[in-house]
């Protein structure tokens, strides 16, 4: 069966590291809400270019044109073969609900949280000393994370899905725990399963 997940993490938690080897680990498809807003603009559909209209007007884009390039994606034949993982959708409680109206029979398996310190996540942006990551910009960021996705968190906790995992230590460290996390998930499409 493919597998359904979510992945969560302030910015600096490491999520594309770990979002890179569960897909390895699992055959599923890396899904982030950034690469499906550009492939559907540069596709022409009538949701991309509604989405495109929007973001040219420096504004966020809405959860049902949100919801209805995502409603696509998962239509995609790879997604509906090897399964997913979403990563930065969905980004409300509303949108999470409208998730598993897309799904349908597709349930969603488990919602990864990679916890780390708004002290730790600040202290990595700072040292990779990107141009847009000054304190304030930080700050700024991961405080719309925590009004923005706190509620989520909960909305996944109340359905038994969300798992929360360490996001500390090496990258194997990590990865050990996110797979220990998820328990027999992982043995299913491990990389040694069928040899």
């Amino acid at each position: 069966m493919p597998h359904h997940l979510v992945i969560f993490g302030r910015q600096g938690a490491g999520k594309g590291t770990q979002s890179a080897r569960l897909v390895d680990a699992l055959g599923v498809v890396h899904v982030s809400t950034g690469d499906m807003l550009r492939a559907a603009i540069a596709s022409g559909t009538e949701f991309g270019l509604r989405a495109k209209s929007i973001m040219d007007a420096g504004r966020l884009v809405d959860d049902e044109t949100m919801c209805a390039i995502v409603n696509d994606r998962l239509a995609e034949p790879d997604v509906v073969d090897a399964g997913v993982l979403l990563d930065g959708f969905p980004r409300t409680p509303a949108q999470a609900d409208r998730l598993v109206v897309m799904l349908g029979d597709r349930a969603i398996d488990r919602a990864i949280n990679l916890e780390v310190s708004i002290e730790q996540v600040t202290a990595r942006m700072l040292e990779r000393a990107r141009d847009d990551d000054t304190p304030e910009a930080i700050a700024k960021r991961l405080e719309l994370y925590e009004t923005q996705t706190r509620p989520l968190l909960e909305w996944f906790d109340s359905k038994d899905l969300l798992v929360t995992v360490d996001g500390l230590g090496t990258e194997d460290e990590v990865f050990n725990r996110v797979c220990s996390a998820l328990g027999n998930i992982t043995e299913v499409g491990s990389p040694n399963h069928d040899e």
